[in-house]
């Protein structure tokens, strides 16, 4: 049996060791916060999403969208630890996903990007529209099934489970 776990089923343990390793920073400097964040989350969350639904990412820090489904719709693919994520333009297609300490994402939502670009704040001084993760899940709830990217069915590996010996 191969004992080796595909990349994807590292990233919550990967996810686990980098906050032990925050928790040491902030215990050494407990004036500052070290919350992994911008770049990292992102990646992690493109990541995430890309086996999850599917998609072909495309090249890192590509303009506009970050993915593309097997049928050739253009994702935005967002991932924030906190209550926010922000958009710089309209998405074809928005996939936003909330990362826990855990490594566990969690979808919040999944569907045109025109419902959510056009709830979004105000534009900001960073060219950034922001939008509350719980205003994207009450628009999730809204949005048809047949509207959303489909989640890729879930194959487990067959476990060889041993049996206790019975006299």
């Amino acid at each position: 049996m191969n004992t080796l776990k595909p990349p994807i089923e590292r990233i919550p343990e990967l996810v686990h060791k980098l906050y032990e390793l925050v928790g040491e920073f902030e215990s050494l400097f407990p004036e500052r916060k070290f919350t992994p964040d911008g770049h990292l989350v992102g990646s992690i969350g493109e990541v995430l999403a890309a086996h999850r639904y599917q998609l072909l990412l495309q090249p890192a820090s590509a303009e506009g969208h970050d993915a593309v489904t097997t049928a050739g719709k253009q994702v935005q693919v967002k991932a924030t630890q906190g209550q926010t994520v922000a958009l710089r333009s309209e998405p074809i297609h928005l996939i936003v996903l909330h990362l826990a300490r855990t490594g566990e994402a969690t979808e919040i939502f999944n569907g045109p990007g025109s419902i959510a670009w056009q709830n979004c704040g105000a534009m900001q001084k960073n060219g950034q529209r922001p939008i509350r993760l719980s205003k994207l899940k009450r628009l999730m709830s809204s949005v048809p099934q047949d509207q959303r990217i489909p989640q890729k069915a879930i194959c487990l590996d067959v476990i060889e489970v041993s049996k206790p010996n019975i006299l």
